[in-house]
C-alpha cells in the first residue's frame, strides 16, 4: 500500500493481463477513473462473452444485501472456470463488515470485485484486513498535479502516441489533476489525429482544446522565470482580455507550485540537474532548466517575497481586502512584484 497510485495500478493491471486472479479484490478511494479501469478489465478478461450469462452478476451497494451477495458468491461456475461478481458502489452497502465472513475463506472460483468509491473502508477493520490476506486491496488516490504530465504520457504511450513535455505541461496546467475531465480531451486528441501522425503537439492542442500555444500558463512561468518582461506582459494582457479561459486562481496555482520548488532548490547541497531532479521528484530533465535558470535570476530571499505576494493575491482575487481591481489589473500587478 506504500507504493503510487500508478505503480499500484500497473500491478494490478498487469496480474489481471497475465490472468493471475485474485479470488477477491477491494477497489477503493477517491479517484474512481482507476477503479473502473480495473473492473472493466477484469469484466473483459475473466470470462468470455458467452460464459458472462450465467457467470457474471452486478450488484449495486444502495439496495444490494450483503447475504445475498455472500451465498452468490459460495456458488460454483456453470460450465466456466470462474463466476464473476461485482459489488458497485459499495460504500452504500448495508452491513459492509460483515463481507469479512466471506473474505477469510473465499472460493477459489469466484472473483468477487468491490467497488468502494469516494472514500476509503478503515484499514483497521478486519474485513480489509482479511482481503489483504486472500486478495487484493488497491487504494486509488487523486494524482497530484506534477504527477498528471507522466500519466498523459503514459496514458498515450499505450495507445501508440507520443506527447512532448511542453503540451503535456499545458494540457496538465488547463485542465488540473481531474482525470474525468482529462481523459475526453486525450480521446479527442486521438481522434484529431491527422493520418499517419502519430504526435500530439501543442498546435494540435490549441485547434482542439481550445488553449493557446502561445499565451497559457507554462508559458507565462517561462517569461518569469527568465525575466522577460515584455513576454510576460503580453501574455499577462492575453489572459485579462480573455478570463473565462485564463482564470487568475489557476495561473497563481502554477506559480505558486514552481516558486515553492525553487525555494527547496536553494537549500540544497548540490545545485546541479540531477540534484534538483532527485529533490523534485522529477521523471524528466526537462523542467530542471527552468529552476536552474529560476536559482540564477532569483534568491531566496526574494522567492519568500514572491510565496507571500501569491498567498495575498490568491487571497485579494477572491475579495478579501480588494473593492474593486478586476482580476486582469490584479494579475498585472502581481506579475510586476515578482519580477521587479
Amino acid at each position: 500500500m506504500a507504493a503510487s497510485t500508478q505503480s499500484s495500478f500497473n500491478s494490478v493491471r498487469n496480474d489481471i493481463l497475465q490472468r493471475r486472479f485474485k479470488p477477491i479484490y477491494l477497489f477503493m478511494g477517491d479517484e474512481s477513473y482507476f477503479i473502473d479501469v480495473l473492473t472493466d478489465l477484469l469484466s473483459d478478461t475473466v470470462l468470455t462473452e458467452t460464459e458472462k450469462d450465467f457467470n457474471m452478476l452486478t450488484f449495486y451497494g444502495v439496495d444490494a444485501d450483503v447475504n445475498l451477495i455472500i451465498s452468490s458468491a459460495r456458488r460454483f461456475p456453470m460450465m466456466a472456470e470462474y463466476q464473476l461478481i461485482i459489488v458497485k458502489e459499495a460504500q452504500n452497502l448495508d452491513k459492509f463488515e460483515l463481507l469479512d465472513l466471506y473474505a477469510k475463506n473465499p472460493m477459489p472460483s469466484t472473483i468477487l470485485v468491490i467497488n468502494y468509491k469516494h472514500g476509503t473502508v478503515d484499514k483497521r477493520k478486519a474485513v480489509v484486513k482479511s482481503i489483504l490476506k486472500t486478495g487484493e486491496v488497491f487504494e486509488s488516490k487523486k494524482l497530484y498535479e506534477n504527477q498528471i504530465p507522466a500519466f498523459i504520457q503514459s496514458w498515450l504511450k499505450e495507445r501508440g502516441i507520443g506527447i512532448d513535455e511542453k503540451s503535456a505541461q499545458m494540457l496538465t496546467d488547463y485542465i488540473g489533476n481531474d482525470i474525468s475531465k482529462l481523459i475526453p480531451q486525450l480521446q479527442k486528441l486521438e481522434v484529431s489525429l491527422p493520418e499517419g501522425e502519430q504526435r500530439i503537439t501543442s498546435a494540435l492542442i490549441e485547434r482542439n482544446v481550445g488553449i493557446s500555444k502561445d499565451y497559457n500558463n507554462f508559458e507565462l512561468q517561462k517569461a518569469v522565470i527568465s525575466k522577460n518582461v515584455v513576454a510576460a506582459n503580453r501574455i499577462v494582457d492575453y489572459f485579462d482580455k480573455n478570463p473565462k479561459e485564463n482564470p487568475m486562481m489557476a495561473t497563481i496555482a502554477v506559480l505558486f507550485n514552481y516558486f515553492s520548488n525553487l525555494l527547496e532548490c536553494f537549500w540544497l547541497p548540490r545545485k546541479d540537474e540531477q540534484s534538483i531532479m532527485n529533490a523534485l521528484n522529477m521523471k524528466s530533465a526537462y523542467f530542471v532548466r527552468d529552476y536552474m535558470t529560476g536559482l540564477r535570476n532569483y534568491n531566496a530571499q526574494k522567492v519568500m517575497e514572491i510565496i507571500s505576494d501569491l498567498r495575498t493575491f490568491d487571497a485579494r482575487s477572491k475579495g478579501v481586502d480588494n473593492v474593486s481591481a478586476s482580476q486582469g489589473d490584479l494579475l498585472k500587478e502581481l506579475v510586476y512584484r515578482i519580477m521587479h
